[in-house]
Formats: structure tokens, C-alpha cells, sequence
């Protein structure tokens, strides 16, 4: 894991003590609410419906078991004893009071961490591939990159004022885990014929009130071209973003207005136009970041675990955890533990302190002190032997952890809706609930199989609802909730937009319609088929036949 060097720990220690500050200004009344709302935003603190909520970074989704201790502290000490893990491999805290907030941030700095890049109209926090550095289909750890590109983008002059938020996501497998396409920049890296490493940059994907999947700009960008190469496109993005309407403002936008080709011709010229002094540089900062991501020690273990395959075979509880819940590791004898944030009824993506210091425990004994937050709202322990999977489980399984739905109906992505944010226009936990308890019966899961079930309470999409197989938007219709349901949306390499498929219902309809929707799917899949396939091979017509067919 990376380590702060002394000018990251400068910078944080300069910022929390201006936030203190500042603060107290807006606590004297020194500063109104409108002049203290940017200096908050750039500090990860946004004012909700019941509270202050404060947004913490977790740069490209890795974490130590200090760390995650250190979370479940603050939320014990100035929440209410949980915090909500989010799409953007971040944790929100959802009842800070505003006299608090400086203190979280200082303890914060103690670990390493901070809220910078949370919010606000910068390049927010980058993410990556929740299982970077120890999947099987891996080319390269792609988080030495995601640090370099924090460094760069913390504090880049030119883009700390953009029209609109700006994020990058980066991945290193073939198998994209990082929804690239959907970013507004996305990096995908490769291996060319002769070996070398280098990226495809995909720009203009974005989700929010006008979805769009990005557009290749680069097939294969030298490693070491990579920062000069962003900043001609942020350069480009600076210059031409639309800034009188903020509906309009996001790269995506421009890229589709102006065309691919024409944006990339400007991309090229502003690269061929600007000097790279500082290649070199770059170069000599990532082999000194990447040195922090240098491998665990991995013990050589057989591929074959007898205690394993034994444990399975005593207990069919673990051996459905371990199907469903465990990833291929590079590594013979270890396995990738998704740990799922989804029991039943409960609330997506929610875990106490309590959970959060078993899941640090465990990180220390069995995973070589590291953790990860999916974009699914997940905590994913990266290298566990697979001799110690029984006790993992064990330990989960007392912690309220061990729902083995990794991937499944009930591994639903839900923002926080309308339940805490301003500006959503429905609520989303309940419906995620509703949801829950009616696929709760495991059998009908796995018959079900693999499935993305994503809710969004407004149509900002913090919940990824266009890229779920089913998409759930909540929408406010003349005072009343209402439900809008789209089929067929992804967010892997093979990315798509979903489809409407028709008028919204009621908050206590959407289970029922969700429940037509895949038994629609059972009846007409053919042997093998995953819900998304069956989709694509069918359309939208007998789904909506189904659903609307006592309309």
C-alpha cells in the first residue's frame, strides 16, 4: 500500500488546520452559508436533509486494517455508529454536526486519509479495480497509476475549477471491474505485440440525466505519455465545457455535441502543441510508487486445499459462501473474499463500527493487512490463503457479514435516496429492502444467477441504475413516489445503456414487477444463459408483455 511521503502529509495538515478555520468562521457567523459552501465541498462535507454528510476518500478503494479501524472510531465517536460505503469506493458519514467535522478531519490525517476530492467541481477521487493486484485475468496492478493520477490531480491549477465534477477510473484486466466505459475518462490497459504496457483512453461516458458510454479516443497510449496526454484532454475539456448550464457541463456532452473525431483531433493537436519536460519525472514518481504496491510475500501453497474441499463437504452453508462470495487469484492456494455489505433487508452498502473492526481483524490475520471497497458497495479482502477461508468465514458469519450473495438478486446497489439526500426525489433503501426479503430465499437466487440490481432515488444516478441488468429510478410524480424500470444495462467491457421499459409504479409494486421481470427471464433463458444475455437475445418485448399485461 502506498505510503505518504512528507509532502502529503504537509498538504493534509495544512488543509484540515484551514478547514478548522474556516469553520469557525461559519460557526461565528463570520461566514454566510453561501461563502462557506465551496470551502466545505473541497473538504468532502455536504449539507443534506438531517445533517451535515461527510464524504471521505479512499483513493482507489484500498485500505489497511488501521485504517478501516480508524473509520469505524469516527463512526462510533461522531456518527451513529455506521457508515455507508458508495460507488465511488468512498465512505459517507451521514450525521456529522458541522463543530465535528474538523476533528474527523484530523482524524483522518492520523491514517493517512482525507476527504479531499469527494465533491465539488474538481477530478474527484480515481477508482479502480476492487480486486487490482491479485486478479487472475490481470495484466498489471493499475493502482500505482491511480496514485500518480491523485498526486497529479489534487492540486493541478488549471483543473481545480472545472464546469462539472470529472472522474477517472482505471483498470488493469481484460475483464473490466472498474466501469471504465462509463466515466468521463476510463483507462483500460494492455500489452501490446511486443510486450509493452500501455493504455486505451476512453472518454465521454457518464451516467446521471443523459447516459452515454465513452468513446475510444486512443487504442494504445505508452505508459509514460499518460499524464501528458490527460492533460490535453482536461485542457481541451477546460476550454470548451459548457459552463452556463450545468446539465450540459460534463465532458460527455461535448464529446457527443463536437463528434469523437473532431474531439480527438483536438486532443492530438493540444498533446502535439504542449512540450513534456517532465516524462522523465513521471516516470522515476510511478517506479517510486510503484515499489509501495510490490506484491505480498505469497507463500507457495498447492493449488488443492484438502481442509478446504473438507470444510465444504461438512458444511453446505460455507461451501454456497464459497461459491458464490470467493474470486480466482492469481496466486495457487489463495482466493480473492468478497465480503457482501447486503444481508437481508438491510441497507446497501452499510456497515457499523463494530463490522468494520472484524473486517480489519480479519484484514491483519488472513489478508496481509489490505482491504478494498468495490464500486458495488462491497469490502473485498484481496489475498486469503485458502486454509484460512473457514475461519474468515466464521468470523463473518458471527459479524452479520456472510451473506453469500456476491453477484446475485441480492447483492443490490443502492444509493441513499431520499432517506438523507437533498436532492434525490425518492427513496431508494426501501425499495432495496423490499427487494431483499423477496429474493431471500437462496435456492431461488442462485436458480436466478448472476444479476445487477441497481436504485437510484433521482435521476443524478448515484446509484448506477442505467448500468444495472435491471435499473431502478425513483422519481417524484405529482407529490408521489414513483418507480421507473430499465432492462439491459452493463457496466463490464461490454457496456450498455439500459432500456425504459415502461410506465413507473409504486414504491410497494416495484418487488412484485422486479419478481415478473426474472420469472420472465427463467421461463425463456436457454440452458446456461445469465439475465443479461437472455435479454439481449430476446429485446424488451416479452419482458413488457409480462409486466404490463394486466395494465
Amino acid at each position: 500500500m502506498y505510503r505518504y511521503d512528507e509532502f502529503d502529509h504537509q498538504f493534509v495538515r495544512e488543509r484540515t488546520s484551514q478547514f478548522r478555520n474556516q469553520t469557525e468562521r461559519r460557526l461565528s457567523g463570520a461566514l454566510t452559508e453561501d461563502e462557506f459552501r465551496p470551502l466545505r465541498l473541497m473538504n468532502g462535507l455536504y449539507l443534506q436533509l438531517h445533517a451535515y454528510m461527510l464524504r471521505v476518500a479512499i483513493p482507489y478503494g484500498t485500505l489497511s486494517g488501521r485504517q478501516m479501524r480508524q473509520l469505524a472510531y469516527i463512526a462510533d465517536k461522531w456518527d451513529k455508529g455506521y457508515g455507508h460505503f458508495t460507488t465511488r469506493q468512498n465512505i459517507q458519514y451521514n450525521w456529522v454536526k458541522l463543530e465535528d467535522a474538523p476533528d474527523i478531519l484530523d482524524a483522518l490525517a492520523e491514517v493517512e486519509m482525507h476527504a479531499i476530492q469527494t465533491s465539488g467541481n474538481c477530478i474527484r477521487n480515481v477508482t479502480t479495480d476492487h480486486w487490482a493486484g491479485a486478479a487472475a485475468d490481470e495484466i498489471a496492478d493499475p493502482r500505482p497509476v491511480g496514485e500518480l493520477l491523485r498526486q497529479w490531480s489534487s492540486l493541478h491549477p488549471e483543473f481545480s475549477f472545472l464546469p462539472r465534477k470529472f472522474k477517472i477510473a482505471v483498470t488493469g484486466a481484460p475483464h473490466d471491474r472498474a466501469a471504465v466505459k462509463v466515466h468521463d475518462i476510463g483507462l483500460r490497459l494492455h500489452k501490446n505485440d511486443a510486450g509493452e504496457i500501455g493504455w486505451e483512453v476512453i472518454v465521454g461516458g457518464g451516467l446521471g440525466r443523459t447516459p452515454m458510454v465513452g468513446v475510444t479516443v486512443r487504442d494504445f497510449l505508452p505508459q509514460h505519455e499518460l499524464i501528458g496526454y490527460l492533460e490535453a484532454i482536461m485542457r481541451v475539456y477546460n476550454l470548451y465545457g459548457r459552463r452556463d448550464n450545468k446539465y450540459k457541463a460534463r465532458i460527455k456532452i461535448l464529446v457527443h455535441e463536437i463528434g469523437a473525431d473532431k474531439f480527438k483531433s483536438e486532443v492530438e493537436a493540444e498533446y502535439a502543441r504542449r512540450p513534456h519536460p517532465t516524462t522523465e519525472v513521471e516516470e522515476r514518481e510511478l517506479a517510486r510508487i510503484a515499489a509501495y504496491f510490490a506484491p505480498p510475500a505469497f507463500e507457495k501453497l498447492p493449488r488443492w486445499s484438502a481442509s478446504f474441499e473438507e470444510a465444504k463437504l461438512a458444511n453446505p452453508a460455507f461451501a454456497r459462501w464459497a461459491k458464490n462470495n470467493l474470486g480466482p487469484h492469481r496466486i495457487d492456494g489463495y482466493a480473492i473474499v468478497n465480503i457482501s455489505l447486503k444481508p437481508e433487508g438491510g441497507i446497501p452498502g452499510d456497515a457499523t463500527g463494530d463490522q468494520m473492526r472484524v473486517m480489519a481483524d480479519l484484514a491483519e490475520r488472513f489478508g496481509n493487512d489490505e482491504l478494498r471497497v468495490s464500486h458495488a458497495q462491497n469490502i473485498v479482502l484481496p489475498h486469503v490463503k485458502k486454509d484460512d477461508l473457514l475461519a474468515v468465514y466464521q468470523a463473518l458469519e458471527e459479524a452479520d457479514l456472510a451473506a453469500a450473495n456476491y453477484g446475485l438478486a441480492g447483492d443490490i446497489i443502492a444509493c441513499p435516496g431520499l432517506d438523507y439526500c437533498a436532492l434525490a426525489t425518492a427513496r431508494s433503501i426501501p425499495v432495496a429492502q423490499s427487494i431483499s426479503r423477496k429474493f431471500a430465499d437462496s435456492n431461488k437466487q442462485d436458480e436466478i444467477g448472476k444479476l445487477k440490481i441497481n436504485i437510484s432515488g433521482c435521476i443524478n444516478a448515484c446509484g448506477h441504475h442505467h448500468v444495472g441488468h435491471i435499473g431502478i429510478l425513483g422519481l417524484d410524480k405529482k407529490g408521489e413516489e414513483f418507480y421507473q424500470i430499465t432492462l439491459g444495462g452493463s457496466s463490464a467491457e461490454n457496456a450498455s445503456i439500459g432500456t425504459i421499459l415502461g410506465p413507473g409504479f409504486a414504491g410497494h409494486e416495484v418487488a412484485d414487477a422486479i419478481e415478473t421481470i426474472l420469472d420472465t427471464y427463467l421461463k425463456h433463458r436457454e440452458a446456461g444463459e445469465e439475465f443479461l444475455t437472455t435479454y439481449r437475445r430476446l429485446g424488451p418485448k416479452p419482458f413488457k408483455e409480462a409486466l404490463y399485461a394486466t395494465a
